[in-house]
């Protein structure tokens, strides 16, 4: 029996949005190499350098989303949704990197600090607030989808990262040159990037968690389990299994113990629509069975139950999905 649910919360079309901030990016980068090159300044042609980073992460992130809709087929009876999941690990490595980067040239500024001339401290504020234009107007175009989709999360925080330190860049570089004071930038550069990787952190962390088939930190398996063992005839919910299919698709199996026996299509229906309404659990499999018979996963063979001949063929499959 089969229940057919919304398999994502993210609006459904994020192709326009990549491109425009693939396009806008790649047009900045160019802006910064520009005008680096032109006044010879290694900060700006550094930027640039690392701005590449984020047309890395808008094309990771967009090839995520693309291969998260190519057709299941039968040696991949899923599909490609984990690329979602292997793009927001990405990005969030990629982040971690460049910030990593940021704070080790920021250490060395602060220990070396260079005097910035007044020419050369206009054209870097000028270019950075053309960057916190371009960062932030494409971190908007992935505001709606960030918090239900971990991979459109981490192209959120891309880019509003960079917004970040570009106005950093202008706030820190308008008091050096009004007050003098050239350890002011480096200070300024930790601090933001100390803020970043917090945000980063997390998005690794969770990231990694589901490469590894945790459990969505969205979903309480706790929970699942007390709403699987309340359904009408279930006296025990056995070999349960909770992980995330994507970055905005959770998956379930479970058995459900019912010494009575199969309760109907109406039964699975009703805790297929539980599951999707109270845990946004959009694929779920559920195998009905008079008398648990299985070893559930992480138990040794000497804690399966004892069965006999008698016992096997009293079992009723069923399924939801």
């Amino acid at each position: 029996m089969s229940a057919d649910h919304d398999h994502g919360h993210a609006p459904a079309n994020f192709n326009r949005a990549f491109a425009i901030g693939i396009v806008l990016n790649i047009v900045f980068v160019a802006i910064e190499a520009f005008y680096g090159w032109k006044i010879n300044s290694l900060a700006l042609l550094a930027d640039a350098g690392h701005n590449l980073s984020d047309v890395a992460g808008l094309v990771l992130a967009w090839g995520g989303a693309l291969a998260g809709k190519l057709k299941p087929n039968a040696r991949h009876t899923y599909g490609w949704k984990r690329g979602t999941i292997l793009a927001a690990f990405a990005n969030a490595l990629l982040l971690l990197m460049a910030m990593g980067a940021l704070a080790w040239e920021a250490v060395g500024r602060l220990f070396s600090p260079e005097p910035l001339a007044g020419a050369e401290g206009v054209t870097i504020m000028v270019v950075a607030g053309i960057g916190i234009v371009i960062n932030t107007a494409t971190a908007l175009l992935f505001m709606r989808g960030r918090e239900h989709d971990l991979n459109i999360r981490g192209a959120f925080l891309h880019m509003a990262a960079d917004a970040l330190v570009s106005a950093g860049v202008v706030v820190a570089g308008a008091l050096t040159l009004w007050m003098g004071w050239v350890w002011l930038d480096p200070v300024v550069s930790l601090l933001i990037a100390g803020v970043i990787l917090v945000g980063t952190w997390s998005l690794f962390k969770q990231s990694l968690h589901m490469l590894f088939d945790g459990v969505p930190d969205s979903v309480d398996p706790q929970a699942v389990q007390a709403c699987l063992a309340a359904l009408p005839g279930v006296t025990r919910v056995h070999d349960l299994h909770i992980w995330a299919m994507g970055t905005s698709q959770v998956a379930l199996t479970a058995h459900l113990v019912m010494p009575q026996g199969h309760a109907g299509d109406a039964f699975l229906k009703h805790a297929t629509d539980q599951l999707h309404d109270k845990f946004e659990i959009t694929h779920v499999t559920l195998q009905v069975m008079k008398e648990a018979f299985t070893v559930p996963c992480g138990e040794l063979p000497s804690d399966k139950p004892s069965a006999t001949a008698d016992h096997t063929p009293t079992h009723d499959h069923a399924q939801a999905h």
